[in-house]
């Protein structure tokens, strides 16, 4: 994704436009932008329409006992993003790059991995796309998802398409937040009850951890950020603090949005509703709650979630191609995201698969590839330290990530057959 502005700054301010210190403040306040940018990637990636769909359907399943998964899937975020995005951001390389110098070789397993399951998320995102607008204005699923691929399309084609990625995931989430905040209120879940369950749950589930980790921080999402700051500038261990910022800021967004969107549909769950998890488990949720304005404002959650995972889907993946052709920089990048968009949308107008199983499947399968990747940067991280820079990283920060990655592979290894059994179900 092209963007501008690499020069040093300060913040000095000066009113003379076109003087230095006001191309420096301009500079200063790009640099914020990209960071906010960077935090709202990484969030709205996580709160994709497949998240949504798994809350949906795993509130009907285990009711309040799915705010343990929720927690398990903070707790892994945090471990996860603030390991990748220092390492990437501590070398200025991306990850397919860092992975190549650690392990020759690797690089290009981790890049084939990250593209194949972000086109299989990310055509999850554009059928989501096209139920969002299917609640919201009553157009058929295709078509909206179709329509839903053109304006994507439209964002990467602009002339700053960078600085357009950042305004429009930020006011997007916003806008998602608020949106969902409301339904909570009206659903009337009960909070007791999910606040011991999520530290004490009645059951748990390895499947449906496995998913929610794989859906809200598995393939490309756990680098969606962390390329993004490269493209801004922000590398180097100088960042080191304001990229830590960035992804727990990040992780506490995604947190109070999944928290909050799943109180809203327990709610409903308590209250004797049954959604039906085969169709659209989300949207009788928000119905149930709030009547027709509440499939409305489903519509409206459920658009805003895809489009965003669409963006950032198509750009991380893309992200990683750089491995193979050094020719796939800036506007020929832009090209490829285009193309990677329209083989999405293309997949989904075939295959047809109904959206809502397709959503809970392809975050499993992010989350089968998630410990591939997290396994290589904690090998980087013990024994090719060297890669990182003359800086010491913080070995308890390696500890968490390696608990956190032994963990993500038991998961994966329990939860292989349960995932595949969703397509058959």
């Amino acid at each position: 994704m092209s963007d501008t502005s690499h020069e040093p700054a300060t913040e000095q301010a000066d009113p003379t436009p076109g003087s230095p210190t006001d191309r420096t403040t301009s500079f200063v306040a790009a640099r914020r932008r990209s960071l906010l940018g960077a935090l709202f990637l990484m969030a709205t990636s996580a709160i994709g329409p497949g998240f949504i769909t798994q809350t949906a359907t795993f509130t009907q399943q285990l009711g309040a006992a799915f705010a343990f998964g929720i927690l398990v899937s903070i707790l892994l975020d945090l471990a996860i993003q603030l390991n990748v995005w220092r390492m990437i951001t501590l070398t200025g390389k991306r990850a397919s790059v860092l992975a190549n110098q650690a392990l020759p070789g690797s690089g290009y397993v981790l890049a084939v991995l990250i593209v194949f399951g972000g086109l299989i998320f990310n055509i999850g995102n554009t059928a989501g796309a096209g139920l969002g607008l299917n609640a919201l204005f009553g157009l058929d699923p295709r078509l909206g998802g179709a329509l839903s691929a053109a304006i994507a399309i439209a964002i990467f084609l602009a002339k700053r398409a960078g600085a357009v990625v950042d305004r429009v995931v930020v006011v997007a989430g916003l806008v998602m937040i608020v949106l969902t905040v409301i339904v909570a209120i009206l659903s009337g879940p009960p909070v007791g009850d999910a606040l011991r369950q999520t530290v004490l749950p009645d059951t748990v589930s390895f499947a449906t951890i496995t998913t929610i980790v794989g859906g809200t921080v598995g393939g490309y999402i756990t680098y969606a950020g962390a390329h993004k700051l490269l493209d801004s500038g922000t590398a180097g261990p100088e960042h080191v603090r304001e990229v830590d910022r960035a992804a727990v800021s990040g992780i506490v967004v995604t947190g109070i949005m999944r928290y909050v969107l799943f109180l809203a549909i327990l709610g409903v769950v308590a209250s004797g509703v049954v959604l039906d998890v085969a169709g659209n488990p989300a949207g009788d949720a928000f119905g149930a709650a709030a009547g027709e304005a509440g499939l409305r404002i489903f519509g409206a959650v459920f658009w805003i979630a895809a489009i965003t995972s669409v963006i950032g889907s198509a750009y991380t993946s893309v992200s990683f191609l750089p491995v193979f052709s050094a020719r796939i920089a800036g506007r020929t990048a832009d090209l490829w995201t285009v193309g990677f968009i329209l083989v999405s949308l293309a997949v989904y107008l075939l295959v047809g698969t109904a959206p809502a199983t397709l959503l809970v499947f392809v975050g499993g399968v992010n989350g089968l590839i998630l410990p591939i990747g997290l396994t290589l940067f904690m090998y980087i991280g013990w024994f090719r330290g060297t890669l990182l820079g003359d800086v010491r990283y913080p070995r308890w920060l390696l500890v968490v990530g390696t608990l956190a990655t032994v963990v993500t592979w038991y998961m994966a290894v329990n939860a292989v057959g349960p995932i595949f059994d969703l397509l058959s179900a």
